[in-house]
């Protein structure tokens, strides 16, 4: 009885309020217009500004601590650093932070391997440098191991995302935001972005997928029972082909939550919804009601 409205209104306490979703376009567009008055001498009516990340594919879970964002720069920078010797990439992050110092000159800023992070008192906004390749990529610096360009993709993952969730009824992204609530509240060694992909691999052939919030306690004990057989297994990025090692080191907590997503999936069936939600907030925390209408 209990499952449709408690995973309806699990689903919409983490989605992002209106004020939330303004405060972190806004403030990532206005990143964007002062590195373009920095490096052009004038703001364009369209900022050369990508949401990517959670935000891109409209993933983010409630409260969003930061938005990534990439932002486009002319070929001419690109050609200035390559014409340097050293950590070049390093060496462009480090004037980008410079003219986000000068413009905001109180706000907390600091370089990390791929990104400036300008970290505002609401949300930080991740500033991603790239420049335009052919074929809708990006090439990115990566400070890492002396310092080297990336070529990366995020199009191809967000029309991904978008074209499972539509298949989908729009689960897809739903169940994405939940299991991103388990790795908060659980602490998983899983980024956000392999959690994204492997939520939509699921989905991609669930023969649920497209049920509505009735099969959500289903939708996350099987999901569990996937992820428990990904271990020590690999994933391809979409786009770029770039493999990632899954490793697994998230998989006790995987297997702990698959163990109590099944109590919790025969409690509720047997309709004891305050015992089937006590046993759901040990995986997802207090975001998902215990007593529901």
């Amino acid at each position: 009885m209990a499952v449709r409205q408690r995973f309806r209104a699990f689903h919409e306490d983490l989605n992002l309020t209106r004020e939330q979703l303004e405060d972190g376009i806004g403030k990532a567009v206005r990143v964007t217009q002062d590195l373009e008055r920095a490096y052009n001498g004038r703001v364009s009516d369209q900022p050369p500004l990508l949401i990517v990340g959670s935000w891109g594919k409209r993933t983010q879970v409630r409260p969003s601590a930061d938005i990534d964002i990439m932002v486009q720069f002319a070929s001419a920078v690109l050609q200035r650093f390559e014409a340097r010797t050293g950590n070049r990439q390093s060496q462009l992050l480090q004037e980008v932070k410079t003219f986000l110092l000068d413009a905001y000159p109180q706000t907390d800023m600091r370089g990390d391997g791929q990104v400036v992070m300008v970290q505002f008192n609401t949300i930080t906004v991740e500033v991603i440098p790239v420049f335009d390749l052919p074929g809708g990529r990006y090439l990115m610096p990566d400070t890492n191991d002396g310092g080297q360009w990336k070529t990366v993709d995020p199009a191809a993952q967000i029309a991904m995302i978008e074209d499972i969730d539509t298949r989908t009824n729009g689960n897809t992204r739903a169940l994405t935001k939940m299991m991103k609530m388990w790795k908060r509240e659980k602490n998983v060694p899983l980024k956000s972005y392999v959690i994204e992909l492997l939520v939509a691999e699921f989905m991609s052939t669930y023969q649920y997928a497209q049920q509505d919030y009735y099969y959500y306690d289903w939708f996350v004990r099987d999901f569990l029972r996937a992820l428990v057989g990904r271990a020590s297994s690999g994933l391809l990025i979409p786009g770029t082909g770039e493999w990632i090692w899954l490793g697994a080191d998230w998989l006790p907590k995987a297997k702990a939550a698959l163990a109590v997503a099944e109590t919790a999936c025969e409690w509720e069936r047997l309709d004891y919804d305050v015992t089937a939600g006590q046993e759901w907030q040990t995986i997802f925390g207090a975001r998902i009601p215990i007593h529901v209408l």
